[in-house]
């Protein structure tokens, strides 16, 4: 069988290039193809040096051709290295929302400590208040917002706005929301690199028609990282918030979550601490307390670092079924939970106030290198 040029392309189109999300010829990483007949000869640029990174493409390239075109072709491929070089002047420069009052990053050092279910519930304690609230789930490897607003299996409907198509971020409860899980299935795993990751995150900011809103609150990924970074230099926060349990081995981590906002070149001013599951209450014996991560820790780590403390979250079985049922436990009235979510969210609107009194509205930061982006103490 004569192998044609298109066929070529259309192998190549199926393999993704790593550095970028796209593939190789949309990518522009394939310069050259030329065919003898039944050998194939192929110049593909990439910006990874490294050895493993040219085995990899090499081997990509002939698994498909040989099992989509043909099994004994001859393949030569030429891989050229062209690295991409960081420019001082071309920072990455971030926008403010037109609109929206106050954006509030919620983060913690540590998964699992409970930050999407104190985002949610945040959020719709804040809608109950009379606030026009949004959430942004820019935990993009793992988005939990479809299911605790019971949104899952639901897609963003398309709004032209000013002759271009936004999306419309979809609402539960008052609150209204956008996550990268509204376009993946649940069971779906997002396998991305840092820049494909950040590329998709940028997509869900600036494509969305917000509208005007008090507070946007962002549930940022655990730990520290590329989201992180991205979100920083994207947008102007007004302040972030710490979620920690009590637990020490929870505390070390939330500690570098405290320093990756404090480090110099990002300055974004931590509105407080929220220690969750602070402790255990069984609902047939409501006044009992069982500290089972540790007392006060999130509390004593506020303190010595002189930030906020927002207040302290119970660890109750109502707030994980609330959770998975998808109505955060926070909409039932007159509950334990309901009031400890009213005490940290007007304690938060406190800070928020309080900070935007006494410091300047915040930029989005600009980090032309990565001087100080390293690791910190």
């Amino acid at each position: 069988m004569k192998i044609s040029k298109e066929s070529v392309i259309n192998v190549l189109k199926t393999i993704i290039n790593p550095e970028s999300g796209e593939d190789l010829i949309t990518s522009g990483r394939v310069t050259n193809i030329q065919i003898f007949g039944d050998q194939i000869d192929i110049d593909v640029k990439i910006n990874n040096p490294s050895l493993q990174a040219r085995n990899k493409m090499e081997g990509e390239i002939r698994k498909a051709i040989h099992s989509k075109i043909q099994a004994k072709a001859k393949i030569r491929t030429n891989i050229k290295v062209n690295p991409s070089k960081p420019s001082a002047s071309q920072p990455i420069k971030g926008q403010p929302i037109l609109g929206i009052e106050s954006i509030i990053a919620i983060a913690s050092g540590k998964g699992g400590v409970g930050k999407s279910t104190v985002t949610a519930n945040i959020a719709v304690t804040l809608a109950k208040m009379g606030l026009k609230v949004g959430v942004l789930d820019a935990d993009i490897y793992g988005p939990s917002m479809p299911q605790m607003f019971d949104l899952e299996g639901e897609r963003p409907l398309a709004r032209e706005i000013d002759g271009k198509s936004k999306m419309q971020p979809l609402e539960s409860y008052g609150v209204k929301i956008l996550s990268i899980g509204f376009f993946t299935k649940p069971d779906q795993a997002v396998i991305w690199r840092g820049p494909m990751a950040s590329k998709a995150l940028n997509q869900l900011i600036f494509d969305a028609a917000w509208g005007e809103w008090d507070f946007l609150l962002i549930d940022l990924p655990p730990g520290t990282g590329d989201i992180h970074l991205s979100i920083v230099q994207s947008l102007p926060i007004t302040g972030a918030v710490v979620v920690s349990t009590p637990q020490q081995i929870a505390l070390v981590d939330a500690r570098k979550g405290i320093a990756m906002f404090q480090q110099e070149t990002i300055q974004i001013p931590i509105l407080g601490i929220i220690e969750n599951m602070a402790y255990f209450t069984p609902e047939e014996l409501p006044d009992s307390k069982y500290y089972i991560f540790g007392k006060d820790g999130a509390k004593d780590l506020s303190e010595s670092k002189k930030i906020p403390f927002l207040g302290s979250l119970p660890l109750m079985q109502t707030v994980r079924e609330a959770a998975d049922y998808g109505r955060p436990a926070a909409l039932q009235d007159d509950s334990l939970v309901a009031d400890s979510f009213i005490s940290v969210t007007q304690e938060l609107a406190y800070q928020v106030i309080k900070r935007n009194k006494s410091l300047p509205p915040t930029k989005a930061v600009e980090i032309t290198n990565m001087t100080g982006c390293s690791a910190v103490n």
